[in-house]
């Protein structure tokens, strides 16, 4: 029989499974405003906050949802190789990949872009576009600027203002949503959402107020830190349920010295 705390460790695994999305009322409110700017027409659309804070399986999560009633294309792993991200665009194009040896002529992506203007459009979800050097970013630009490629750029926060730093970025940026971290309200939520979806009643009923407050503490609302340092803790109440039983016989009285070993075997605190 696999341990309860097995399961639980498993449910905090940093991973993009949109089985697994938690919806919480900060992030239905930016999914929301992403929604609505693929049915309006902008050119290009900036989803940027910390890492941690959810893009990355909010753009998935957007895919998912969209896939089947616009030409979406999810470029999850950004290339900085310029043949390879044309080449991408080229498949979007045509459904093709290009032969081996060839490449895209980008005036003719460029051409046809035009030509599709308002009888069909196309729209580039960019993960990690942060990763995308100046010149595949300034191709962006001038795909974007044909007015049937739509670009929605999900990016880290302190890249986003190195974006607009170049002015003719800037002027072409028609929306910028941010994710933020969450509140202690919405974390706990969280926390008791990844327990459920794997039935886990019992160690959902277990964590105190005082549990969700130090853990709050440690990771300031963030989703990578709260994931890392609950892994961490079903971890550690994995180990002791199998070698010191003892340890967590009174575990229905809260987490927190689980959370405490936790957060300095992670380095959170120091001894």
């Amino acid at each position: 029989m696999r341990s309860r705390f097995k399961i639980a460790k498993n449910a905090f695994l940093d991973n993009i499974i949109i089985k697994d999305y938690i919806e919480l009322e900060s992030s239905m409110i930016a999914f929301k405003q992403l929604i609505d700017v693929v049915d309006k027409p902008f050119k290009m659309i900036i989803l940027y906050g910390k890492p941690g804070t959810g893009k990355s399986i909010m753009m998935k999560n957007l895919f998912e949802k969209k896939k089947y009633q616009k030409e979406l294309f999810y470029l999850d792993i950004p290339s900085n190789n310029e043949k390879e991200f044309l080449g991408q665009i080229f498949y979007a194009f045509t459904g093709e990949y290009v032969p081996d040896g060839n490449e895209v002529n980008f005036l003719g992506l460029i051409k046809y872009a035009k030509s599709i203007l308002n009888k069909k459009e196309f729209v580039f979800l960019l993960d990690e576009a942060q990763m995308y050097g100046i010149d595949i970013l300034e191709k962006i630009r001038l795909l974007s600027d044909t007015g049937s490629i739509k670009f929605i750029m999900a990016l880290h926060q302190n890249n986003k203002e190195e974006l607009l730093a170049h002015s003719h970025f800037s002027s072409r940026i028609w929306e910028m949503i941010e994710l933020k971290n969450v509140n202690i309200h919405e974390l706990s939520t969280y926390i008791n959402k990844k327990l459920l979806k794997k039935n886990l009643f019992d160690v959902s009923n277990y964590f105190k107020e005082k549990d969700f407050k130090l853990i709050f503490k440690f990771t300031n609302g963030n989703f990578r830190e709260c994931n890392k340092l609950m892994y961490t803790i079903f971890e550690i109440c994995e180990f002791y349920e199998e070698k010191e039983p003892k340890k967590i016989a009174n575990i229905n009285k809260g987490f927190s010295p689980f959370v405490e070993i936790a957060a300095l075997k992670l380095g959170y605190i120091n001894v």
